[in-house]
């Protein structure tokens, strides 16, 4: 899907489901860190205008991306509706940028099979760190805002 010169994190407040009842789980990548918490203060903000307790927003923070996955494990045992990864991997020189998306991606996967919960896929994946702000609070909006609803109506559909 095209995004470009488009905010992606507007919604309508109305159709999206009443989160008062409902617990979240964020993990968030330290890496990266001027990205991640605007995609978290998004996030945050966004889940509690949809009624989300503040109360019933917990927060892990680990090393980088990749760890998104084992933290996401240990969030699942913290009796969680959904769990939402938030990370910023932005492409440098050499490989190694295709192998975390990559991982990170299947690992995400894999949790939506093993949990009985959702886990969102709220991890940046840029070219550039111009893009990743864009991306994070910029012209294309907030992707945590984006987290944030796809995880109420995740809850909603699970529940």
């Amino acid at each position: 899907m095209a995004t470009q010169n488009n905010n992606l994190s507007l919604f309508n407040k109305e159709e999206i489901p009443n989160a008062e009842d409902m617990r979240f789980g964020i993990v968030i990548s330290d890496w990266n860190k001027e990205i991640t918490s605007n995609l978290l203060n998004g996030l945050k903000q966004t889940l509690l205008e949809c009624g989300t307790l503040e109360s019933n927003i917990l927060i892990m923070e680990v090393p980088g991306s990749f760890e998104l996955i084992f933290g996401s494990r240990l969030m699942a045992k913290k009796n969680v509706d959904a769990i939402i990864c938030l990370g910023s991997i932005i492409q440098g020189e050499t490989k190694h940028f295709d192998f975390v998306c990559n991982a990170v991606s299947l690992g995400v996967k894999d949790l939506n099979i093993s949990l009985n919960i959702p886990v969102v896929f709220g991890v940046l994946t840029d070219n550039t760190l111009q893009q990743a702000k864009n991306r994070s609070g910029g012209k294309h909006g907030n992707k945590g805002v984006e987290a944030a609803i796809t995880a109420i109506k995740m809850v909603y559909l699970n529940k």
